[in-house]
């Protein structure tokens, strides 16, 4: 009985677990057949909105799996914010054919093919700076610990890629259409380099100028064959400026093993800014050509060449990239034309020649006023919007009109503050040493400047006049402390002085009009009664400037014939001078000279009238001699042209005898 019992447990038991292993093997197939990838939308949703930090939907997933394993996901959604609720991106399928081996043993991410049917990019900024394209994760994770294997991509197909920018701080609105052309096949892994192309094409406005562009690359991006690198072809116009970018990168996704060569051209370098994000000033038409390449988290335009305006222009720029980029340039022209770095200085750069380059209401303007110091704004750059590091040097100035030979630059801009450490030029013989600190404040430039003139050739000095020629050298210095945005307001408000010294030199007839740039300078000689080829002897000058007004402590012009000291005001403030010139003979072979001439009004269309005889006469002795200290003076003569020589005889001679009693004028009959 016992073991027929047990024989019925055993057949009871064996049955259950036969029916157990047909319910396991039933669910398997039900399993199989009723399996949906679908179930896991909500994981892969949430993992892709955690890592985006942003809301991404689909409406079904497809997976094959395989030691390639290919997921599909179909109708992906990047959700746009409240701000700007359309979304940011779509695309019909999202197709990825990733390797499970790798990700399994490395965790190394390694996908032969990223495949984008009818992706769409709507790319928002409004004028605040807000946008929609800003991305950040969402989600808390812990930090990864160890090296991490590079992810590589191979192939990345787009078919009808429609972008469009709407970026109304930069003034852009433009679309852009991207291809897959010569679509390589994914399954040869890894894919020739030279197979398949990514084509985009853009068309609109940018900074308020139409662009056109176009890029052509390679569709590999993670390449294994050096020996076919990366292809780029790049050509884009925005308005009238140009860039052209070809070569090829072993390293497309870090931009590594970089050889292209990148051109710039167009009619103004400032127009640059909103492609490059580096300020620079205005310049005249310009075309540069060079290397570009990324090293160091640094962008470098390595051995550039070209020109700006006619000057030669070479050298290499790097610039680390940042919120506000770090810019180091070392720049170098074998021959320049100071007139192309107007823009530098605020002026407007290159030779003018077209005089509708000035409004003729403002020309009328300014000759009707009698106003010649420049009151338009310095056109400075955004110079809070990178930190510059600038070196420069051109070895040979070319302009006939200016009496300089090379010229040394160092500049820093640094948090906003323009700190020129070195402006120096030489001529001749001569150089001159300059520094300028500019302090931006709004829309004001707090300024200090001091410049040295240091035995500066008069022999090339003369020869910018294309007058006469003269032996001699120039010395002093000018120092100016400032507030203000254009040259008028800065003079106008300005404090400092200057001294100049010369010793020897050329005749008074050609030397007063081009060194004062009088337009009156022959009538001033006509009236202060000078001979036409009087050789200057010495000429010191020696006025200070305090709250825009430039007053006389020294100005004397002694030549072989006369003396002449200088007394008066310039007022910077309002352009407006009063000035007095006194002459008398050193000697008894010229004849009656005149009274003080006193020169008055505004500085471009001053008066000339002669002064009251009895005034002259009074004040003769004090004009020609007391007012002048020599003693005090000759330090800085002989700073400037080495040895006080003819000014020192000059200034002795002026102490010990103010000046010769003019000739008796002969009373005609």
């Amino acid at each position: 009985m016992a073991v027929e019992q047990t024989a019925a447990t055993a057949r009871r038991g064996k049955r259950r677990g036969l029916i157990a292993l047909g319910i396991a093997v039933l669910l398997v197939i039900l399993l199989i057949i009723f399996w949906n990838w679908d179930w896991f939308i909500p994981l892969v949703e949430r993992q892709a909105s955690a890592t985006l930090g942003r809301k991404v939907t689909l409406e079904h997933l497809h997976v094959r799996l395989g030691r390639v394993t290919r997921i599909v996901a179909d109708d992906v959604t990047v959700a746009g914010t409240d701000a700007f609720p359309h979304p940011l991106a779509t695309t019909r399928h999202l197709t990825v054919w990733v390797e499970v081996v790798p990700l399994i043993r490395h965790s190394q991410i390694v996908l032969h093919l990223i495949d984008l049917d009818h992706p769409t990019v709507d790319a928002s900024a409004r004028a605040d700076g807000t946008n929609n394209w800003a991305l950040g994760a969402t989600g808390s994770s812990k930090p990864k610990t160890g090296k991490s294997s590079p992810t590589i991509i191979g192939v990345l197909q787009i078919e009808d890629g429609q972008v469009h920018v709407n970026d109304v701080p930069l003034k852009a609105d433009f679309n852009i259409v991207v291809d897959t052309r010569n679509t390589p096949n994914a399954a040869d892994w890894p894919v020739p380099a030279d197979q398949g192309q990514i084509v985009a094409d853009a068309k609109g406005t940018y900074a308020k100028q139409p662009i056109v562009g176009r890029f052509v690359g390679g569709a590999i991006l993670s390449l294994r064959d050096k020996e076919k690198p990366y292809p780029i072809d790049l050509k884009v116009a925005n308005g009238p400026t140009h860039v052209s970018l070809v070569g090829t990168i072993e390293q497309p996704l870090t931009f590594g093993g970089a050889r292209l060569k990148l051109l710039f051209a167009g009619p103004d370098m400032s127009l640059l800014f909103p492609l490059t994000g580096v300020p620079i000033p205005q310049t005249p038409p310009y075309s540069v050509q060079g290397n570009l390449d990324y090293a160091k988290q640094r962008i470098s335009f390595r051995d550039f060449e070209g020109h700006v305006g006619s000057s030669d222009l070479g050298g290499t720029i790097t610039v680390l990239p940042a919120r506000v980029p770090t810019v180091d340039a070392t720049l170098n022209s074998r021959r320049v034309d100071l007139a192309d770095l107007g823009g530098f200085i605020g002026s407007k750069p290159g030779h003018q020649h077209d005089t509708k380059a000035v409004p003729n209401d403002e020309k009328t303007s300014g000759r009707a006023s009698g106003d010649v110091l420049p009151t338009t704004p310095f056109n400075l750059p955004k110079i809070r919007a990178a930190n510059v590091h600038l070196s420069y040097k051109g070895e040979h100035i070319e302009n006939p009109d200016l009496p300089l030979d090379n010229i040394v630059a160092k500049l820093d801009i640094q948090d906003g503050t323009i700190n020129m450490k070195q402006l120096d030029f030489a001529v001749g013989t001569g150089q001159i040493f300059s520094s300028i600190l500019m302090d931006p404040s709004g829309k004001t430039l707090h300024t200090r400047a001091h410049v040295d003139f240091h035995r500066i050739d008069l022999s090339r000095v003369m020869q910018a006049t294309h007058t006469f020629h003269g032996q001699g050298v120039i010395g002093g210095q000018a120092n100016l402390t400032t507030d203000g945005s254009s040259i008028a307001s800065m003079l106008g408000h300005g404090s400092g002085g200057l001294t100049l010294v010369m010793s020897g030199g050329g005749d008074i007839s050609a030397l007063l009009p081009d060194i004062a740039g009088l337009e009156f300078g022959n009538a001033l000689l006509s009236a202060l009664g000078m001979p036409n080829r009087a050789q200057v002897q010495c000429f010191v000058a020696d006025m200070p400037l305090k709250d825009g007004i430039l007053s006389t402590q020294t100005f004397l012009l002694q030549t072989t014939e006369a003396r002449t000291v200088g007394r008066g005001t310039v007022d910077f403030r309002n352009q407006t001078m009063d000035y007095s010139l006194t002459t008398r003979s050193t000697h008894f072979s010229i004849g009656s000279l005149p009274g003080p001439i006193n020169i008055t009004g505004k500085l471009g269309k001053p008066g000339i009238s002669p002064g009251a005889e009895v005034v002259a006469r009074a004040g003769t002795a004090t004009g020609l001699g007391i007012l002048l200290p020599p003693l005090a003076l000759l330090p800085t003569i002989q700073f400037g042209v080495g040895e006080a020589g003819a000014c020192q005889a000059a200034l002795t001679e002026m102490k010990d005898h103010p000046a010769a009693k003019p000739t008796p004028r002969r009373r005609s009959r």
